[in-house]
């Protein structure tokens, strides 16, 4: 059978990293798109030293210009693409009442702009092939307020549901699913270097299920969604937190 084709956005490191292993080692040719294409390079020779199964291509995802010459680099090397992952993200928090007008531009930018053109670049091109999976990455901030996130990050990421839901409803018809994972909290190397010590146990004891979450698993659940069974999941925010929001 011919390899299922995957890109995923932001793939170099942390959450993205850990998606692309996993798509990897579910047997997909994965495309590691990021801005940090050095990075993403060495990663895709780690997967696959013949880049026969993995390679890097360079995506500012704030263009939509990057999403469609991405697109193009796909199918001149493998004749197809199956499965978008809307991954990257950025953020520095900032009090709400001190954020400027360039910092809420680049966090809307990188966290929302890049959901609506990957899922306009893409969408298109699963519609007109009558198949197709996006997956976007939410965060739990973008469903309560993200208060240790930045108020601009949790705009950004309650937009990208929206979007998905909009995406879904538009793209259903052609045989397209549009999904966002929502997760808390995860046991990440960013986590652990950008907040300090004393405030992650305050996190941790303020999760109920008294942990971090896991990246490998947020992979397994994108994997899941990404699957040609999981056509009657469609527009849904699968909420991953450890119990820190429920509805």
């Amino acid at each position: 059978m011919t390899k299922r084709v995957v890109l995923v956005t932001g793939a170099a490191r942390g959450l993205g990293e850990a998606v692309t292993r996993r798509f990897h080692h579910a047997g997909y040719n994965v495309a590691l798109a990021d801005i940090a294409v050095d990075a993403a390079q060495r990663l895709a020779l780690e997967l696959s030293s013949d880049a026969a199964s993995a390679f890097a291509v360079k995506l500012d995802v704030t263009k939509k210009a990057d999403f469609e010459a991405a697109r193009d680099a796909l199918l001149d090397r493998w004749g197809a693409i199956d499965v978008l992952v809307n991954n990257a993200g950025a953020s520095k928090v900032v009090p709400a009442m001190d954020i400027t007008a360039d910092q809420f531009d680049e966090v809307m930018d990188v966290n929302l702009r890049s959901v609506l053109f990957g899922c306009q670049v893409f969408g298109q091109h699963f519609a007109t092939q009558g198949a197709g999976r996006i997956v976007n990455i939410a965060s739990l901030a973008g469903q309560n307020g993200g208060s240790a996130t930045g108020a601009h990050y949790a705009a950004a990421k309650g937009g990208a549901i929206t979007l998905t839901k909009t995406f879904a409803r538009d793209l259903a018809a052609h045989g397209v699913t549009v999904n966002a994972i929502s997760p808390g909290p995860l046991d990440l190397a960013v986590v652990h270097e950008s907040v300090p010590a004393q405030k992650l146990h305050e996190v941790i004891a303020g999760i109920p299920v008294g942990r971090l979450g896991s990246a490998s698993y947020i992979a397994d659940v994108a994997v899941l969604l990404a699957s040609t069974d999981a056509y009657f999941a469609n527009g849904a925010c699968w909420d991953i937190n450890g119990g820190l929001f429920m509805r």
